[in-house]
């Protein structure tokens, strides 16, 4: 337990942060699984009309520090790729 006034603050602060991060974590991987999931499919059409929505969940999770930048742009990197190569 902290000693400190502020340092109390900030473990309580950091409990609600880590909730809610998780939780915001788990629902982009859970879009990208289903993402996977309809690439694997094989559906072209479908993939490139959801490709810029999954591109601005992969940007918001970076832009609000839940994943590193070069780490969403590696993600949007290999999901173009994978998009592209269907037929």
């Amino acid at each position: 337990m902290a000693n400190i006034k502020s340092a109390a603050k900030k473990a309580r602060r950091d409990v609600k942060a880590r909730l809610r991060n998780r939780g915001s974590r788990s629902s982009l991987k859970t879009q990208l699984k289903s993402f996977d999931a309809l690439i694997l499919s094989g559906n072209r059409a479908e993939a490139l009309k959801l490709l810029p929505a999954i591109f601005g969940l992969v940007d918001r999770a970076q832009k609000t520090g839940l994943i590193h930048k070069n780490a969403a742009n590696r993600k949007k990197s290999r999901l173009s790729i994978k998009v592209k190569k269907l037929k």
